[in-house]
């Protein structure tokens, strides 16, 4: 490893950089640099997308240049390839070409010699997937997904690499392969650009009661992804609530026919209670909730297994059961 200033002409962007890669794929090969700076703005994250690459070119403008270097790899075969840097490199690209003032031909650089994939992979998901500046979802997921399902690296691995929880990754992955499946060709089919903005409904989708609930009334993923594209689902917090909703014969029908925001209207759901406690221990709520679960009356069982008020409910004792299990496979797996 060395740091050295490089021409930009000699270094290439990594086209295959999951943060870009899956909008430079809606030109079908036709790659300028216009094209590689509007993905590069579009996948700026949740914080912003035009916003924050203008800001971020602004700033490298007024301070004539870059304060962290990017990272290359040099190849086997002698080319100059970003590994973190994208957005950076493509600036001083833009700057150069306008001939902007400013020191713009070359930039600074932390060159390695022929990284192997693996290494690269760390580097991608430190700088991004734990970093200050992350991708948005759906870049993160794409990534997890090539991790795991092409170059099938071992999930402990990948969980080394980005921190977090196994149980959180696969939901990721999960998501992206159902959007994947369902989502985009159905997207394509009605002549729509898919849009991964949609990311996070198809993450809360993966709860199981809800995947549940949808095969009991006979719907299916692709049911599901339609409803993303017509505007049903028009927050994704509410996805969650579709177990009640489905079960509700005039919230399913306020929900198929407008937004599922409207559909919850018609929901009568008991009150959770509104008790503070965030002051009790987790130890002490384990040892009161195991107790009230042991105590549980049958009406209370009966209403959870049939009354479509208390549908929300369930999926909250879904929800608890999920992350109990999630925290006694990570310390299993610590013993």
């Amino acid at each position: 490893m060395e740091y050295r200033e490089l021409p930009i002409d000699e270094i290439d962007l990594d086209l295959d950089n999951p943060r870009i890669k899956q909008y430079l794929e809606i030109y079908s090969g036709n790659i300028t640099s216009e094209n590689i700076a509007l993905a590069l703005s579009a996948s700026g994250g949740s914080s912003g997308t035009t916003s924050t690459y203008s800001a971020l070119k602004e700033s490298i403008k007024v301070n004539k240049g870059i304060i962290n270097p990017i990272i290359v790899n040099k190849t086997s075969d002698g080319r100059l390839v970003v590994i973190e840097g994208n957005t950076r490199l493509q600036i001083y690209k833009e700057f150069a070409v306008a001939d902007c003032d400013g020191p713009w031909k070359k930039i600074i650089s932390i060159v390695y010699n022929n990284l192997p994939i693996e290494q690269i992979h760390a580097i991608r998901l430190q700088a991004h997937l734990v970093g200050p500046r992350e991708w948005d979802p759906f870049s993160k997921a794409k990534y997890l997904n090539q991790l795991s399902n092409i170059d099938k690296l071992p999930m402990a691995m990948i969980v080394s690499f980005c921190g977090g929880k196994e149980a959180e990754i696969r939901k990721l992955i999960q998501a992206y392969t159902d959007m994947m499946q369902y989502y985009f060709p159905k997207a394509n089919e009605v002549g729509i650009d898919p849009d991964p903005r949609e990311f996070s409904k198809f993450a809360e989708y993966q709860n199981r009661s809800i995947k549940d609930s949808l095969a009991v009334h006979h719907y299916t993923g692709y049911d599901f992804a339609t409803w993303v594209i017509n505007g049903n689902i028009d927050n994704a917090q509410n996805v969650r609530k579709i177990p009640a909703v489905l079960a509700d014969p005039t919230a399913r029908e306020t929900f198929i026919k407008s937004t599922i925001s409207e559909a919850v209207k018609y929901l009568n759901i008991p009150k959770k209670g509104n008790v503070d406690l965030s002051a009790v221990s987790m130890y002490d709520l384990t040892i009161e909730l195991t107790n009230r679960l042991r105590n549980i009356g049958f009406k209370e069982v009966k209403a959870l297994a049939n009354d479509p008020r208390y549908e929300e409910r369930k999926n909250d004792l879904h929800v608890l059961m999920d992350e109990l299990s999630d925290l006694i496979s990570d310390i299993e797996e610590d013993v």
